[in-house]
């Protein structure tokens, strides 16, 4: 089955109302372009390197999520396009998406990424942190929607 197929089969079995993410991370453009000329529209990659790459050669209307673990130096890079951050892990990191964000007069939502597993490998922000943070309101509200998921 090719890739335009594949979206065809998986849209049938979805609610029109739900928003598919493809994961493009690890695909060359080619491929992408497939999945675009399908009807595919969002699409996820986890580094920014790649992103910023393919964001120049495929169409303009293409929405970009960034997925993976987003580093406070490389914001900038994706500041001026992305639709949604996945992974915020640290009031560092927001601090420094609404600088970037504000640079590109712009407002870039954000998925938080909480730590809730005893795990010492896993990061993100303790339950506590987030209360907190929307308790206070400052910069978490100015960057944009903010919706709570665990990775």
């Amino acid at each position: 089955m090719n890739i335009a197929s594949h979206i065809r089969s998986l849209r049938e079995t979805l609610p029109p109302q739900v928003k598919v993410v493809a994961v493009s991370k690890f695909h060359p453009a080619e491929k992408i372009r497939e999945a675009y000329d399908a009807g595919q529209r969002l699409f996820g990659e986890s580094r920014v390197q790649e992103l910023v790459a393919k964001q120049q050669l495929l169409p303009k209307d293409v929405e970009w999520h960034f997925i993976g673990s987003l580093q406070r130096n490389k914001v900038k890079q994706i500041a001026p396009f992305i639709s949604l951050i996945h992974s915020v892990d640290s009031e560092r990191l927001i601090q420094e998406v609404d600088r970037q964000a504000a640079a590109c007069g712009r407002v870039i939502p954000c998925l938080l990424q909480l730590h809730i597993a005893q795990e010492e490998t896993k990061s993100g922000f303790s339950p506590d942190e987030c209360r907190r943070f929307l308790e206070e309101g400052s910069t978490l509200i100015r960057v944009g929607t903010l919706i709570f998921g665990n990775r």
